[in-house]
């Protein structure tokens, strides 16, 4: 069973998967491998992750390797339709359109959960939450899950802290080779594409404001400075506003920048980043976009209430004429901007990411009944694995330790 919104889109959904598999070399390898092994035979899966054609490739590498997979978008305006038909049209149990009302988006969830899965792969946690808080019933079945993003394995840590997460979860997140490299490059270009896709602005020479200065932050930092923009940076962190200041870039408060600001990201995963006051003082045509997982970084709300008008003049992209006369334009209603204005990241990031899903799912599937509930952590050992194949499609060699030097690196006796 699956609901899509145009399942006539399969057929330009299947060739934008193709496209993907070609730049996704590390995760085709292990389909490869596991689907002739049929390693995940007879375990079930539901997940809630952005429908793209990246998360196509994950979704079919599951299936051909003999899970039972289902599955469901985790943000209301980040499916691809045409990628959504596309699974639907191959057997998969989708849920899934690009629009979804907030009723229609925990539908879709609960859909996904009436299998009774083994095994969930969550990408915010919603998918966790609901089983938790909504349907208990269901949370017997469960032997363990993934969490793909930096929010959802927020959420998740403050579950085990409290006692309250009943399943092993695996932070896929805090892999090197999934947050050096997804959220620092993929958010940094994808990002930037949607504010480019939704208003063809000009990024060089503007005032660039970036709110955060994570690995997310950091991307759009480095490619809006490579556009020729002058970048300013708003932090809560001391940590990490000395490094965004060390690293050549402006650092203020937001009440400072939102004076000055012609372009405003969000990258924080926190609520109330742009707010009422910060954005009666920008200029006339400033622009406001979220890269963070939930629409709570710009308050909309607080934009409307200020606004005497509004009106869309491109898509995904509104202009609301503020009480003073100025102008502001918010992308994709305040949402993640890289996928409900542009197509998310690039397959050659997701790659690396999406291959440590594959593992992690893998290890829950031999491990997860001996683990306890709680957050786990991805193994040295897998990411730098994820990084060799990963060098490897690339045609990339790389030195190795001699015995001698391993003999030198591990004793502590030789001195000067």
């Amino acid at each position: 069973m699956s609901k899509v919104k145009d399942i006539s889109l399969a057929d330009q959904g299947r060739r934008k998967i193709e496209m993907a598999e070609m730049r996704m070399p590390v995760l085709m390898k292990m389909r490869e491998i596991h689907s002739k092994k049929k390693s995940l035979e007879g375990i079930s899966i539901a997940g809630c992750l952005h429908v793209t054609k990246e998360t196509a490739v994950l979704v079919e590498t599951l299936k051909a390797c003999g899970a039972k997979v289902s599955w469901s978008g985790c943000n209301p305006l980040s499916t691809q339709d045409d990628i959504a038909a596309a699974l639907a049209k191959n057997g998969i149990d989708i849920y899934a359109w690009k629009g979804v009302t907030q009723e229609e988006y925990y539908w879709c969830i609960d859909q996904t959960l009436k299998g009774k899965p083994q095994f969930t792969m969550d990408d915010g946690a919603d998918l966790v939450f609901t089983l938790h808080k909504k349907r208990k019933e269901y949370l017997s079945s469960v032997i363990g899950g993934t969490e793909e993003t930096a929010t959802g394995v927020h959420r998740i840590k403050a579950m085990a802290q409290e006692g309250a997460l009943k399943y092993p979860i695996i932070a896929v997140n805090d892999a090197e080779t999934k947050s050096d490299f997804d959220n620092v490059f993929g958010t940094g270009q994808s990002a930037l594409d949607g504010v480019i896709r939704a208003t063809n602005i000009l990024f060089a020479g503007k005032n660039v404001v970036i709110a955060g200065y994570g690995h997310c932050g950091r991307g759009l930092t480095s490619r809006a400075k490579g556009l020729g923009a002058n970048v300013i940076v708003t932090e809560i962190d001391p940590i990490c506003a000395l490094r965004a200041r060390m690293e050549g870039f402006a650092v203020m408060t937001m009440d400072e920048a939102s004076k000055i600001g012609d372009i405003f990201i969000t990258a924080t995963g926190c609520k109330d980043v742009i707010t009422q006051r910060h954005m009666q003082s920008m200029r006339n045509g400033a622009v406001l976009a979220n890269a963070g997982h939930f629409n709570v970084e710009v308050n909309a709300a607080d934009l409307k209430f200020i606004s005497k008008s509004h009106r869309e003049v491109r898509p995904e992209n509104e202009e609301y004429t503020l009480r003073n006369g100025n102008r502001v334009y918010l992308i994709a209603q305040g949402r993640l901007v890289n996928l409900a204005a542009a197509e998310g990241h690039p397959s050659e990031v997701m790659d690396m990411s999406f291959a440590n899903q594959m593992m992690a799912i893998l290890r829950l599937s031999k491990e997860g009944k001996k683990m306890k509930p709680g957050v786990y952590e991805i193994s040295r050992d897998q990411d730098q694995e994820v990084a060799r194949l990963k060098l490897a499609s690339m045609g990339i060699k790389i030195d190795s330790l001699s015995d001698e030097q391993l003999g030198y690196m591990n004793n502590w006796q030789e001195g000067t």
